[in-house]
């Protein structure tokens, strides 16, 4: 459907474990092409291109790597997806989220967007899960 994934018609999402829901749609703030992520009463942003970016990434890697998942305020495991959208070496150069002090929970929330996109496969377990590109 090309209006799915607009603030009138959001992707309805839900976390890797399917306990919580949350809405996710393309949107732009100060000139640039970002996903707003609705949680409650709570809007996370990140950068568009970590759609395109972390499918790449998964590709390249070729196998199942854990999510991770963390607050801004705490470190991310080593080798996560979450570690991976806050590191110096990926194609931003950093955080893909980009409201201060929300920036965390990346491997919570953009690999459901990426699964419902039909570009990678998550495990769906109660903890520890994982994803792998298509």
């Amino acid at each position: 459907m090309p209006d799915t994934g607009t603030k009138a018609n959001p992707w309805k999402l839900k976390t890797p474990p399917n306990t919580s829901e949350y809405e996710m749609y393309r949107d732009e703030k100060d000139g640039k092409e970002v996903i707003a992520c609705v949680v409650g009463k709570t809007t996370l942003l990140y950068d568009a291109r970590c759609i395109s970016d972390l499918h790449q990434m998964l590709v390249a890697h070729g196998d199942w790597m854990d999510l991770g998942g963390a607050d801004e305020q705490k470190e991310a495991k080593e080798g996560t997806v979450e570690a991976w959208g806050r590191a110096e070496s990926n194609p931003v150069g950093g955080w893909y989220g980009l409201k201060k002090g929300l920036r965390g929970r990346f491997g919570v929330y953009v690999p459901p967007l990426l699964e419902a996109l039909g570009l990678v496969e998550i495990t769906h377990e109660a903890k520890n899960n994982k994803m792998k590109a298509k």
